[in-house]
C-alpha cells in the first residue's frame, strides 16, 4: 500500500473578510497546487477593527473559525502597514509557506505593491482574480452560493442606504445603473463582509449594531451573535 504524497505548495491568503479575498481563497482552495495554511489580516492600531474594511476583529476571528483556517491578525497604522505585513509573513515562513494569495483584480498599483513586497520576503505572489471581468466575478460569487453584506461605503458615491445590502442579483442590477461606480468596488466605493458559502463549515451569525459616519465613509457595525 502506498501513501499519496502531498505536493501542494503551502500558502497564506491576504485577508479582509470581504468578497475578493474570499474568492481568491476559494480559487486557491480548489487549485491542485496550493494549500492555504493561514489567513493574514491587518488591524487598526487599537486592534479592534480591520484596517481595510472596518470589520470587528472578533467577527473576523469567528469568520476564520467557520472556514477552518488559522487567522493571523496584526495591529498597524497605515504608516507601518508595509513593515508589519512583512514581519507577519517572515514569522510564518518557517512553517513552509512559499506562496501569498491576493484578491486584487486589475489596479496596476496594487499588483506592483504585492509583487514588490513578495519579492522582499521571498514569497511567490498568486492573484487568482487578476483581469477577471467585474460582472463575471460578482455573478460567479453569487452563483457559487456565497453570502455577503455591504459594511462600508464611500459616502460621496454610495450613501448609507447601501449599508446592509445583500450581494445578490438585485444588488448587481442596481449597481450597474450607477455608471460612476466600479461593480466590485475596486477603488474603495464599497466593502463587504462574507458570512457564508462553499468554503464555510457553518455560517457566521451576527447582528446589526449601528451605522457610523467617519470622515468620508459610512460603516455598518456588525456584532457577533453568540
Amino acid at each position: 500500500m502506498f501513501l499519496r504524497r502531498e505536493n501542494k505548495m503551502k500558502a497564506f491568503a491576504s485577508w479582509s473578510g470581504g468578497k475578493e479575498s474570499v474568492m481568491a481563497f476559494y480559487y486557491a482552495r480548489v487549485s491542485k497546487n496550493l494549500k492555504v495554511q493561514f489567513l493574514l489580516n491587518m488591524l487598526t492600531e487599537d486592534g479592534m477593527r480591520s484596517r481595510s474594511h472596518g470589520i470587528s476583529a472578533e467577527l473576523l476571528r469567528i469568520q476564520a473559525e467557520a472556514i477552518g483556517v488559522p487567522l493571523i491578525q496584526r495591529k498597524t497604522s497605515w504608516k507601518t502597514y508595509e513593515e508589519e505585513f512583512k514581519t507577519a509573513v517572515f514569522e510564518i515562513k518557517p512553517k513552509g509557506i512559499k506562496v501569498g494569495v491576493f484578491g486584487d483584480i486589475d489596479l496596476p498599483e496594487h499588483r506592483d505593491w504585492v509583487e514588490r513586497i513578495c519579492k522582499e520576503v521571498d514569497i511567490k505572489p498568486i492573484l487568482p482574480l487578476w483581469k477577471k471581468g467585474r460582472e463575471e466575478l460578482l455573478i460567479e460569487f453569487i452563483q457559487l452560493g456565497f453570502q455577503a453584506i455591504v459594511v462600508a461605503t464611500e459616502a460621496e458615491r454610495l450613501g448609507e442606504e447601501w449599508l446592509g445590502r445583500i450581494i445578490d442579483h438585485n444588488f448587481v442590477k442596481d449597481l450597474k445603473a450607477r455608471k460612476d461606480i466600479d461593480l466590485c468596488g475596486e477603488r474603495g466605493e464599497y466593502h463587504t463582509f462574507v458570512y457564508g458559502g462553499p468554503i464555510f463549515q457553518k455560517p457566521v451569525k451576527f447582528i446589526f449594531s449601528k451605522k457610523i459616519r467617519k470622515e468620508k465613509h459610512w460603516f455598518l457595525e456588525l456584532k457577533p451573535f453568540l
